[in-house]
């Protein structure tokens, strides 16, 4: 093997542990290269086009991200990467815009629960966030998240919901941007009574 370990290491990590066939080739890697990794277990085929390195246990936030642009974090698993909820999810919650095809992905990854958006609300609040393994992912902002949780009540756990609001509106709140959120989604007048009776 003419490519040190150690190296493809380094390579992988600055791809925050998940790396595509396109990269390894830009870094001098062919395809034989790339069999003769595969083949000695230096490198495991994490989805179509992705690799990891076979010794590591791979941040999973960021190896679902890397599948496709349009996954963002959302919901209570926005929450938890915002520090905003002390409960780990079991399920992760991904926003996609509506009419993207997402089969694959939700075959594949038991673990998510997928919410669909208007496309042209789905890229409001995004911001990168760091990952408990310490990697970079992109989820909903604090703000987006109030509003998709207050949006989608019944359907999110009573426990993630009080928590979330109440330190939100009692401590982070960002009263213009919220409100310019709220707007957008027609749920102004529920977010001016958080604010109220919160703050």
């Amino acid at each position: 093997m003419n490519y040190k370990y150690d190296k493809l290491k380094a390579l992988i990590e600055i791809n925050d542990g998940v790396i595509s066939a396109g990269d390894l080739q830009r870094a001098g890697i062919d395809r034989i290269t790339l069999y003769a990794l595969l083949a000695s277990e230096v490198l495991r085929k994490e989805s179509h086009g992705n690799y990891v390195l076979a010794d590591n246990e791979p941040d999973e936030y960021k190896v679902i991200q890397n599948r496709s642009e349009k996954l963002i974090y959302s919901h209570g698993t926005a929450l938890f990467l915002h520090g905003m909820s002390d409960r780990v999810p079991h399920l992760l919650d991904i926003t996609v815009p509506q009419g993207d095809n997402i089969s694959r992905i939700k075959k594949t990854y038991r673990n998510t629960r997928f919410h669909y958006c208007k496309r042209e609300l789905w890229d409001l609040g995004i911001m990168s966030v760091t990952t408990p393994m310490g990697y970079s992912v992109r989820a909903y902002d604090p703000e987006r998240c109030i509003c998709d949780m207050i949006r989608d009540k019944d359907s999110v756990d009573k426990q993630i919901y009080i928590q979330a609001i109440q330190e939100y509106f009692r401590s982070n709140c960002n009263p213009r941007k919220v409100i310019r959120y709220a707007k957008e989604f027609n749920i102004e007048s529920k977010v001016r009574n958080y604010m109220e009776v919160l703050q």
